[in-house]
């Protein structure tokens, strides 16, 4: 039986996860956590589908041995590769996180959306199956690389980080785009850029909010919510130097460097 006061477990390639784990704890204050940064094989985008299936299978097996009552996914390649032999394999509730066309299709007014993601979440049979789906909608694919290795290195306001957006976005506007998806958990970190680079009257959306009420929606379903009136305690690990990780977490929590 899984106690109530079990961590929340997250875990993605890198730090872009942070972004998830920030709305899950901005709605669930009182849950504790465990956030797993899999920085020694970042980025994931650019692996093979098993090797992705392996990583993330590692990932969820590290945080249940944690005592993990739940996991999320919090990476939108590992979701897209990996979701089902995840929840073949363990039997916690694991949610998972994909691009959010579904929102972006009913918001468009021009009906043309861009989703910018990586090269594993963009080739993977579930984006394909799911942009199937929106036919009647032109949906502008474009795969961001290196975004993710610049800002595990902590080049996020580099020139080469913004002469890549450009290179990306500027098209995906001459297309007509009105609306914009974020489909991968590190991008949301770029927003401030991308808004200097794409007109103010386009939507960005990410799928870090639906995720956290996801999850609050399974948590309460198996009667799993915190019942405890205190701030949750956070930890963080990652299996290189926690000095990157360390600037996109709150100053009050955790960071462990693990051998994993």
């Amino acid at each position: 039986m899984m106690k109530n006061e079990n961590p929340i477990g997250l875990f993605d390639s890198g730090i872009g996860g942070t972004s998830i784990w920030r709305e899950v704890n901005k709605l669930l204050p009182n849950e504790h956590t465990i956030f797993l940064a899999d920085q020694k094989n970042a980025p994931y985008g650019a692996k093979s589908k098993q090797e992705i299936i392996n990583l993330s299978y590692k990932n969820v097996e590290f945080l249940v041995q944690a005592n993990c009552k739940i996991v999320i996914v919090a990476c939108n390649t590992a979701t897209t590769n990996a979701i089902v032999e995840l929840r073949a394999n363990f039997n916690i509730p694991i949610i998972g996180i994909e691009p959010a066309i579904k929102p972006a299709a009913s918001l468009t007014k021009t009906s043309t959306i861009g989703v910018l993601a990586t090269k594993g979440t963009i080739t993977s049979s579930i984006f394909s199956e799911k942009t199937k789906l929106y036919s009647n909608v032109n949906i502008i694919e474009k795969i961001g690389y290196n975004l993710v290795s610049l800002i595990e290195a902590g080049k996020i306001k580099s020139e080469e980080m913004k002469n890549l957006l450009k290179e990306y976005l500027v098209p995906m506007v001459d297309q007509g785009m009105d609306t914009l998806v974020l489909g991968c958990t590190h991008y949301p970190y770029l927003i401030p850029i991308i808004k200097t680079i794409i007109p103010d009257d386009i939507l960005i959306i990410d799928s870090g909010e639906a995720v956290a009420k996801q999850t609050k929606k399974v948590l309460q379903e198996n009667d799993l919510l915190s019942s405890s009136e205190e701030i949750g305690k956070n930890i963080f690990y990652s299996n290189i130097d926690t000095a990157i990780l360390e600037t996109f977490i709150p100053k009050n929590s955790i960071a462990k460097q693990i051998v994993f």
